[in-house]
């Protein structure tokens, strides 16, 4: 069987370089600008959205649980004298940024609530 011309010598050599830099063309631009992702790196990406959902949701009750509590005027002006680096510390040590069925607090959600707490 005879294969044709187009397959034969140089004209196959030059489809062969077509074909692969017509493939290395699709995928730089796929990843690159198609918004082509691998699993790995769209896993990591959902992961990072949950936890900022989550500190997003639990800030605000966090904030509303330090004022709530009894001596919470106390509790500011002790906030307050903490460098704002070391605020988060504080959160997490009163115990405001450990909710239901977690067994530590949450450092995004005690920087988020401290810092919503230090902006009022």
């Amino acid at each position: 069987m005879q294969l044709p011309s187009i397959l034969q010598g140089e004209s196959r050599t030059r489809l062969l370089q077509g074909a692969f830099a017509g493939f290395l063309a699709t995928v730089v631009i796929g990843f690159g600008w198609g918004g082509w992702t691998l699993g790995s790196t769209a896993r990591e990406n959902a992961a990072k959205s949950a936890a900022a959902a989550v500190v997003a949701v639990l800030a605000p009750v966090c904030a509303d649980k330090f004022r709530q509590a009894a001596d919470a005027s106390a509790n500011m002006a002790e906030l307050k004298k903490v460098s704002s680096w070391m605020q988060y510390s504080y959160i997490e040590k009163g115990g405001w940024a450990t909710f239901p069925g977690m067994t530590s607090p949450d450092r995004g959600v005690a920087q988020a609530c401290a810092t919503l707490l230090t902006a009022l």
